[in-house]
């Protein structure tokens, strides 16, 4: 029982990803999106453009990208520009899938990080390996208090 109201609260992946998604543009040097990784201590950035006051999501750009694309290869950082090295193909997800759904995208496209948009195509957030794994051992943790209440219960009943 305590296990289905767990669940219950997570209804789709919109309440489970990161809502404070630190983005770049495509034109910013890379010096600029390695000292927004710094500031904000995350791995990656959203790459967006501008839709009026939303940004729609275009690529990702992370700090590995940034050690093999332009440290590994003695490339300038102030010339390089975000666009020269995010991921081009971009996948994403919607705010009204399921987890399970998302869990097999990623598995799919061999990616850690996935930003999640709305209906519209604007970015809301970015879920990561480590958001549904915390998720996923919340479940279990929950379904092992089940257990153990069960054993309990039954015990009492018979002493």
């Amino acid at each position: 029982m305590e296990y289905l109201h767990i669940k219950g609260m997570i209804m789709n992946i919109g309440e489970l990803c990161n809502r404070e998604t630190i983005i770049v543009h495509k034109d910013e040097n890379i010096v600029e999106a390695a000292r927004l990784m710094r500031h904000y201590h995350v791995g990656d950035l959203i790459v967006v453009t501008k839709s009026g006051d939303d940004n729609i999501p275009i690529g990702i750009v992370t700090d590995r990208d940034i050690v093999m694309e332009v440290v590994a290869n003695y490339a300038d950082p102030q010339t390089v520009k975000v666009a020269e090295i995010m991921s081009q193909e971009l996948v994403t997800g919607s705010e009204e899938e399921g987890i399970h759904e998302i869990i097999e995208r990623m598995r799919m496209h061999g990616i850690r990080r996935l930003p999640i948009v709305d209906k519209e195509g604007y970015l809301v957030g970015i879920l990561s390996v480590d958001d549904i794994l915390e998720f996923l051992g919340e479940e279990v943790d929950a379904l092992i208090g089940l257990f153990y209440k069960e054993r309990r219960s039954e015990t009492d009943k018979m002493g």
